[in-house]
């Protein structure tokens, strides 16, 4: 039977009107022996001009994007407008209450949905084999094919030659762990294993710009800690531009360079906080009494537009 095509995504660049939709970049202070983001008393949501990434060196360029989904009856704007930067080699997660639009944002820059307006730019590199990879939350790994054969199914179609392409994608379940299962099937493996199968088949096509979608939402508390911190290792590592979604405050925190907090429906972005945690990253940063204060700052930030 024919293969289901591109759940490795693609990258796009969309016509539409330019423009600038302002957000809150929050400033830093000493809490809890770190340096964490803090806002003055009563401040409030604001347009400001300063970037944490210079536009001309974005890798992903989002500019006035909205997403409107119509019905017979209605029409609901899910998304923006909204602008974001990504700069080259970031690790960006993306938070905001359910319905906010971060999986349609992740969706569009992967030309997986076209936007109602605006643009996404994606900035070639020449570094990788493709622009742009997705792993999603439901795992989207091809019951019929064993683990070598879904890691190697983006090189595949890619044309790479066999030789090649079963030596790039056991390179990735090597380092994934899963050499052992290399011609299981997905029925004969834990979540948290068909998890790593989707992430080594992003990763083996060398993608310049990695999106991840919830990948560890549907794994229980200590199987996602583990995968958080294999992510966590391989990503600095390489260094690979990263479009993160997570309801997780403590994932974002852990993983990020900045954490990009969203309204709720239609989603724009409300501030953008710079991790200030230095890399590379220990999962013992979880117990970091800054940790925690960033944890409570991020929530403070949140908490009205998920109530």
């Amino acid at each position: 039977m024919d293969d289901p095509v591109p759940t490795i995504g693609a990258g796009l660049a969309v016509n539409g009107n330019a423009g600038r939709h302002g957000h809150r970049t929050v400033p830093t202070s000493e809490v809890g022996g770190a340096m964490v983001p803090a806002a003055a008393e009563g401040e409030a949501i604001r347009e400001v001009t300063s970037q944490l990434v210079d536009p001309g060196d974005a890798k992903i360029a989002v500019r006035q994007v909205e997403r409107v989904f119509a019905t017979k009856r209605d029409r609901v704007q899910a998304l923006g407008p909204m602008d974001l930067d990504v700069g080259d080699g970031e690790f960006v997660c993306l938070v905001g209450p359910s319905g906010c639009g971060k999986s349609t944002l992740l969706r569009i820059v992967a030309g997986l949905v076209n936007p109602t307006a605006g643009e996404v730019q994606i900035s070639p590199g020449g570094t990788g084999k493709v622009p742009v990879a997705m792993v999603f939350q439901d795992y989207s790994i091809y019951p019929w094919k064993s683990v070598l054969a879904n890691v190697r199914f983006g090189l595949d179609l890619a044309h790479v030659p066999r030789k090649e392409a079963t030596a790039s994608a056991m390179k990735w379940i090597d380092k994934l762990g899963l050499t052992d299962f290399a011609d299981a099937f997905p029925n004969t493996l834990s979540g948290g294993m068909r998890q790593r199968v989707s992430i080594a088949r992003a990763l083996a096509v060398e993608p310049e710009v990695l999106l991840m979608d919830e990948p560890f939402a549907a794994l229980d508390a200590m199987l996602r800690m583990v995968l958080q911190d294999e992510l966590l290792d391989l990503w600095q590592s390489d260094r690979r531009t990263v479009l993160f979604v997570t309801h997780s405050l403590e994932e974002a925190i852990l993983l990020g360079d900045r954490v990009v907090v969203m309204s709720a429906r239609p989603g724009r972005i409300l501030a953008d906080f710079k991790i200030p945690f230095d890399r590379p990253r220990r999962p013992e940063l979880r117990a970091d009494p800054g940790f925690t204060a960033l944890q409570g700052r991020l929530w403070e930030e949140l908490s009205g537009e998920v109530s």
